[in-house]
């Protein structure tokens, strides 16, 4: 058995015993720092604070569009308050507002945090559909069957390889390009975090949600019981991100390299599965460790749900809640069905494993408000 195989046992072993341990109650480190706070009470939706995407991406929908998200009032615990409305507009739907190429079918809303948020605390107070049926409503106005309500965090970076690189090789050019992440043989990567907690709907299902993790190229989709929150109330969302450093051992200062504040890996022979394409921390000569998640824990009304402890990202995302309809959500036979936010808190934990500005850029729009597609 060689050095490398040793040491990919031995970090493997690491992550195993680090992942055998749940965290079934919501705590919080004593450092932890209330960092991003909204009820919108004022009334309006703060573009500081926010930006709402016009944009199709997936099978079987038309996007999502900003004319869907809009504020209202509503009582929550009693009182009445403003509240944020994300509306999807399903297969009967028949008026003005518009998604990809004019279709008016199968188009929601989606609102996206202009922070980046790392390890922390995510609390979101939404409730799915209402309790009283009117028209043009789903059937059952507390399951919008065919479309997806969704909370999670998302960023993305397109990286380019030099025109004269070799795709199956690190690039001089771009120290982040990476030859295992190689996507589609185009000579470039996609770095991509993101963790749904949850989505709702597949299959028509929204009692079992998705809560899935991606780190770059590497996803798992778990799902757990959801039915709690099926009933047209408000409830409290609530997701727990750590990240953490984990050591690799063997990996020399000739194999690594340093780009915005981070060292990323340069020789093939470091085994792609012990690292994702995550970037390093330089600890002295010849010692690093890998900046890497570590679990996300879920709950719902304060009441554990389940634990993400595989593709948990490190990098920093943006917090997006919304609704679509993707092809695998089925039909959705009726007019429109909404979702509703009281409010959303954030705390950030500064893990040792956070990596921040490295992806950093708004998600982009993608058609006109006449549906056009938009030239990338």
């Amino acid at each position: 058995m060689n050095t490398r195989t040793l040491t990919l046992i031995s970090t493997l072993a690491l992550l195993s015993s680090t992942w055998g341990k749940e965290e079934t109650s919501i705590t919080m480190p004593a450092s932890a720092k209330l960092a991003f706070v909204e009820d919108w009470s004022s009334g309006q939706i703060d573009p500081t604070k926010w930006y709402m995407l016009r944009k199709k991406w997936g099978a079987g929908n038309h996007g999502v569009v900003p004319e869907n998200v809009f504020l209202a009032k509503d009582t929550v615990d009693g009182k009445e308050q403003h509240v944020l409305v994300c509306r999807g507009h399903g297969d009967q739907y028949q008026g003005a507002i518009v998604g990809l190429h004019g279709n008016a079918q199968r188009v929601g809303g989606v609102i996206v945090s202009k922070p980046y948020f790392a390890s922390g605390r995510f609390e979101v107070v939404m409730k799915i559909g209402k309790t009283s049926h009117t028209a043009g409503n789903p059937k059952d106005p507390r399951r919008p069957i065919g479309m997806i309500p969704a909370i999670w965090t998302y960023a993305y970076r397109w990286v380019q390889a030099g025109k004269q690189s070799d795709p199956h090789a690190f690039s001089k050019d771009n120290p982040m390009y990476n030859p295992h992440l190689n996507h589609r043989g185009w000579k470039s990567n996609e770095y991509w975090s993101e963790i749904d907690f949850p989505e709702f709907g597949k299959n028509q299902d929204l009692e079992t949600g998705l809560y899935n993790g991606f780190v770059n190229k590497s996803h798992q989709s778990l799902t757990f019981d959801t039915k709690a929150a099926i009933d047209g109330q408000f409830h409290t969302f609530t997701t727990i991100w750590r990240t953490h450093l984990v050591p690799i051992p063997g990996v020399t200062d000739q194999q690594v390299t340093s780009y915005n504040g981070y060292w990323w890996i340069q020789d093939k022979r470091i085994p792609f599965k012990q690292y994702l394409g995550n970037p390093l921390k330089r600890l002295g000569k010849d010692q690093y460790s890998i900046y890497s998640g570590k679990v996300a824990t879920h709950f719902i009304d304060g009441q554990y749900v389940g634990s993400n402890h595989k593709f948990v990202p490190s990098m920093a995302a943006q917090l997006n809640i919304g609704v679509w309809f993707p092809k695998w959500a089925g039909a959705a036979p009726w007019k429109q069905s909404t979702i509703s936010v009281a409010s959303v808190k954030i705390w950030q934990f500064d893990d040792p494993g956070d990596v921040r500005g490295i992806l950093t850029e708004d998600i982009t729009n993608n058609m006109d408000k006449q549906g056009k597609p938009l030239q990338p």
